[in-house]
């Protein structure tokens, strides 16, 4: 089979036309097709970006046509959590609406679809998105293909790694494990930063952990292991980390992801690791790998807009 493996999109839906147009795909029957390739989607459809509900339905109706598959990202699990009451306190939902910054994040979402029936409709829709993507030869996850995560969170997961309710409840409830293994393989990895160390990020929040580089066999400091803008990273001290905290390394097919914000001209990271990601959001392209079954990943395999 053959793949065309899409980052975060976040709303750039005049992107992700011109991206399927450019690789070959078209509009026909209600959905957009490829004669002899399946578009797999890394997850953030929605947030921060000028066309949210256009771009869900050009993807669900892509998955639902059988000629795209899309996997959950951190953005669409914020967008349940935000819509699903608490069961343990009436009144309030499981994504807080009154804490700083949410609802800013999720603002764009919310300007086409609060108070609608899209947006229980589409918040359905992404309860059955799965997490990840284990095929045969490729793997595909939002953030980090972390397989302690994983196996912790299987047994509480429906049929295709998609969310029961149970795992929405307790992957809001901060310190649960289940919520600790959703923030590893939907937003990555984080470690804490030694006593009295933070720094500012580019939303200008305090930070006192760092997400970590976990597809990166040296992870032996902090400012190595870390991951972010380099005004963020110089911040970091270059001290050793904990040897609890540094990553096993990872064995296994090639890993497509999203998430991180990269900048740049595409590029795989490796031949095992490619991020899809390179802040569509914030002006820069939308990104897709054009996975032909080969073992090694390659630059030249990227295509974007």
């Amino acid at each position: 089979m053959k793949h065309d493996v899409i980052g975060d999109i976040h709303g750039q839906y005049d992107k992700l036309v011109s991206l399927l147009g450019s690789l070959g795909y078209s509009e026909s029957a209600g959905a957009w097709r490829h004669p002899i390739r399946t578009a797999i989607f890394a997850g953030d459809l929605i947030d921060r970006g000028p066309k949210q509900v256009a771009t869900v339905d050009l993807v669900r109706a892509m998955v639902e046509a059988g000629s795209a598959r899309c996997i959950l990202g951190n953005h669409e699990f914020n967008a349940i959590a935000w819509a699903t009451c608490d069961p343990e306190q009436p009144g309030k939902f499981l994504r807080d609406h009154h804490q700083p910054g949410n609802r800013e994040q999720h603002q764009a979402f919310l300007d086409e679809v609060e108070g609608t029936h899209r947006q229980k409709e589409i918040t359905d829709w992404f309860k059955t998105l799965p997490l990840w993507l284990d095929l045969p030869a490729l793997r595909i996850v939002h953030a980090c293909w972390h397989q302690a995560s994983m196996d912790l969170l299987r047994p509480i997961l429906g049929p295709d790694q998609a969310l029961t309710d149970e795992a929405i409840l307790f992957g809001s409830r901060k310190g649960h494990p289940v919520y600790e293994a959703l923030e590893v393989v939907c937003k990555g990895p984080e470690v804490p930063l030694p006593a009295g160390v933070s720094f500012e990020d580019k939303g200008g929040k305090i930070r006192r952990e760092v997400r970590v580089r976990w597809w990166q066999e040296d992870l032996s400091t902090y400012r190595k292991a870390a991951i972010g803008p380099p005004g963020e990273m110089a911040m970091i001290p270059d001290v050793p980390m904990p040897e609890e905290w540094k990553a096993h390394p990872y064995s296994g097919p090639p890993v497509l992801f999203g998430h991180y914000w990269f900048t740049g001209r595409p590029a795989v990271i490796s031949k095992q690791f490619a991020c899809l990601d390179y802040s569509v959001a914030n002006g820069g392209p939308l990104v897709a790998y054009r996975w032909d079954g080969e073992a090694e990943l390659t630059d030249g395999k990227l295509a974007w807009v």
